[in-house]
């Protein structure tokens, strides 16, 4: 139902899913197992996967720290977007490659869902996208000592106001990897 005219695909966005960024993240390797999931879904389906990368002052570009997990394999020809903002829109090619995608409907997951995640889908949204949160493939630390709820709290409710998100001609929602369709 996207707003962008000819922009039939789907791809399948995968933020921030580095070294540092789910060192100590709530359910971490359950979350990277349905993201393999999802990559395998699209892959299959020749459903592009986009990838998105974040370096600030912490998180060097190039360093260690900064690299996908190593769980995690990208193939050569899927699209690797920088950014440095939380919104993966934010002066980035990330529209460019979109459009020439002919993408209209995003397919979220990646860290942090506090972040980075609940940036993105907005971005999405209003830009004219479709977008849809995997409520099991995405995931953020625990920074309760700074006032925020716990983890699992920031991702229920993050998958709880997503689920019925929506703008004229354009619509959130949220799936679990099992019920992915490409």
């Amino acid at each position: 139902m996207t707003t962008l005219p000819d922009r039939p695909r789907t791809a399948l966005v995968v933020i921030d899913v580095q070294n540092k960024v789910v060192a100590g993240a709530h359910r971490r390797d359950d979350v990277i197992a349905n993201i393999n999931t999802l990559i395998d879904k699209a892959r299959t389906a020749d459903v592009p996967v986009i990838w998105v990368q974040h370096s600030d002052d912490e998180l060097e570009y190039g360093s260690e720290s900064w690299q996908y997990v190593p769980e995690l394999t990208r193939r050569d020809s899927e699209p690797l977007v920088h950014k440095k903002y939380t919104d993966s829109f934010e002066e980035t090619d990330l529209e460019s490659v979109l459009a020439e995608l002919k993408v209209g409907r995003l397919v979220v997951s990646g860290a942090q869902t506090d972040a980075c995640i609940r940036s993105t889908l907005h971005g999405a949204v209003v830009r004219g996208y479709d977008a849809t949160l995997v409520a099991d493939a995405h995931t953020t630390e625990d920074l309760s000592k700074y006032g925020a709820p716990a983890p699992e709290q920031v991702i229920a409710h993050t998958n709880l106001y997503w689920k019925w998100h929506s703008a004229p001609g354009r619509r959130g929602g949220t799936v679990d990897t099992a019920d992915v369709m490409f």
